[in-house]
């Protein structure tokens, strides 16, 4: 039997571990429990409580106590960041890291093996330029109210989401509202949340009022700087994952909009692929290499350009390490919560992106994760 593995799953923005009793990478872990378990190999699989919006250098002290606190003497450790959490994963690695925690809550970080980034934004996201505004602010609050809501119960029934409608009004009203409005409309909602659970969520918004930090360290600009001092560990492998979704105008995402509710999220997904698609004039991302382009072109289905994108981050800026999987994914799918045709009660598909991800694609992203893992 070969050592044990611990495999830490780190939450992007407006993101989180577990929360009201749902577990955000559920299906990742189940699907890297059963491979493991295949291989015969030890493991442990743990969420990482970081904070929803918090500076990155907040959110990597986290998860250094988080690991240091629930690690086992022994074994290595692998760290899977979904997209703002993969920044988080190679800062706490970073050789040169000083996140002011003593010494021995870092102690654990030589045994780490492996770092995995799923759709993270290492050369930054325009997006998030449109988020440190005043009405973006406000929408990053109530997406996080709406992404909770909505993984929690699963795509919301005609009633409920005619009730958050009513609240928020159309996209446009959404985009620029008031965000005493989005309050208001917190205890309206969380009253289909069971009772133990509210208080967890109004914590978990309280947080994305608060601090939001790391919305301002994802843009082009910060992300550059963050590069240039943040060095790779010699001593782990890195590896990542980046997808593309279809261009809203090709609108091939229409079949989907299969209830008020797809409609809503793929009229922001929309919103939201055209911030992603300006890229910065000075600020560029990955250069590709050969095998990295033709990986992207079969996986995606066409050449890769700098508008590209999986709704929220530049395909061409989730580069880093090597490239385990490309496909045509949004920004959840890869965490799976995608449209399943075959049991749509087993998946919740939050973003309304079209994208053509299914049970076969995500089975195989996570062979490429845990074989990368258990080869090293």
């Amino acid at each position: 039997m070969s050592a044990r593995h611990h495999v830490y799953f780190v939450p992007g923005l407006f993101g989180f571990g577990r929360l009201a009793g749902y577990d955000y990478f559920t299906h990742m872990r189940k699907g890297l429990e059963a491979r493991y378990r295949d291989a015969g190999v030890l493991a442990t699989f743990e969420d990482v409580p970081s904070p929803p919006t918090s500076s990155l250098r907040e959110r990597a002290r986290v998860l250094a106590t988080t690991v240091s606190r629930t690690v086992s003497p022994n074994g290595v450790i692998h760290l899977v960041g979904h997209s703002t959490g993969g920044l988080d994963s190679r800062l706490v690695v970073a050789p040169n890291t000083d996140l002011h925690l003593h010494r021995e809550l870092m102690a654990w970080t030589p045994r780490v093996r492996s770092v995995i980034t799923l759709n993270t934004p290492h050369y930054g996201t325009p997006l998030a330029s449109y988020f440190a505004t005043v009405s973006g602010t406000r929408v990053l609050y109530a997406i996080s109210l709406l992404t909770v809501i909505s993984l929690k119960l699963g795509e919301p029934s005609l009633a409920i989401f005619s009730r958050i409608l009513a609240t928020l009004g159309g996209v446009d009203s959404f985009l620029g509202g008031d965000l005493k409005v989005f309050r208001s409309s917190t205890d309206a909602l969380l009253r289909f949340i069971d009772k133990d659970g509210r208080g967890e969520i109004t914590d978990f918004l309280s947080k994305v009022r608060t601090d939001q930090g790391a919305v301002i360290q994802t843009t082009p600009e910060a992300m550059d700087l963050f590069n240039a001092v943040a060095d790779d560990n010699r001593d782990v492998r890195y590896a990542c994952v980046a997808t593309a979704a279809p261009r809203p105008r090709t609108m091939r995402f229409a079949w989907r909009v299969r209830s008020p509710y797809a409609a809503f999220t793929a009229a922001l997904y929309t919103t939201w692929y055209q911030f992603a698609a300006q890229r910065h004039k000075q600020y560029y991302y990955a250069h590709p290499s050969e095998s990295e382009r033709v990986a992207l072109r079969v996986g995606i289905g066409h050449e890769i350009s700098d508008a590209d994108s999986d709704g929220i981050v530049p395909t061409l800026s989730m580069l880093w390490g090597t490239l385990l999987w490309a496909g045509e994914a949004d920004h959840l799918d890869v965490l799976g919560h995608f449209h399943d045709r075959l049991k749509p009660s087993d998946h919740t598909d939050w973003l309304t992106s079209g994208a053509a991800f299914d049970r076969r694609r995500f089975s195989d992203l996570l062979n490429q994760i845990a074989t990368f893992q258990l080869s090293g």
